[in-house]
């Protein structure tokens, strides 16, 4: 497996994890899980955005990587 396959694949698990994350905040009973599922999810989403971030660097510097 290649470099630019396993930050797609870690992507693919955090754009997951992001969402589930969201989904526990909006059905959680509790306001203090609610706020921190929330949070986390926020942060989760810092994460991914530096993923993607790094995954567009991938493709743009090694060209032998675009579109996996």
């Amino acid at each position: 497996m290649t470099i630019a396959s396993n930050v797609n694949q870690c992507l693919s698990t955090i754009k997951g994890i992001e969402a589930q994350l969201s989904s526990l905040a909006l059905n959680s009973l509790e306001e203090e899980a609610k706020a921190m599922f929330h949070e986390t999810s926020l942060k989760i989403g810092d994460v991914k955005k530096d993923l993607q971030y790094r995954v567009l660097e991938l493709e743009r510097n090694e060209p032998q990587y675009k579109g996996t």
